[in-house]
């Protein structure tokens, strides 16, 4: 998958939920969002404790490898939903952000 697929359908995503929450501002669109991203990363992290054999027995006993791809798919989608939100241009703050890592080495 390119970066423009993935732009492409969280347009088609953010249309589909702004329709959905028809009452909801981009205030509170950006609130719920940001909710959102951090039990998407609460998630991601059992997973990558669950990956490492560092979660509890019980939760071990359910753990699915394909979870975890599955979990850092769900942050990026949902990373990049707040930044539409916030109305942030992915595709330059990305390019900004690996420019200035690139200059520390």
């Amino acid at each position: 998958m390119e970066l423009e697929d993935l732009l492409q359908f969280i347009d088609k995503e953010d249309k589909r939920l702004k329709e959905y929450y028809e009452d909801s501002d981009n205030q509170k669109i950006a609130l719920v969002r940001s909710t959102k991203l951090a039990e998407e990363v609460g998630e991601l992290c059992g997973e990558v404790l669950a990956h490492n054999s560092l979660q509890r027995k019980e939760k071990s006993k359910k753990h699915n490898p394909e979870e975890l791809s599955e979990e850092f798919a769900d942050v990026i989608i949902v990373t990049s939903l707040l930044a539409k939100t916030m109305n942030i241009n992915i595709r330059e703050s990305l390019r900004k952000k690996i420019e200035k890592v690139d200059k520390r080495y």
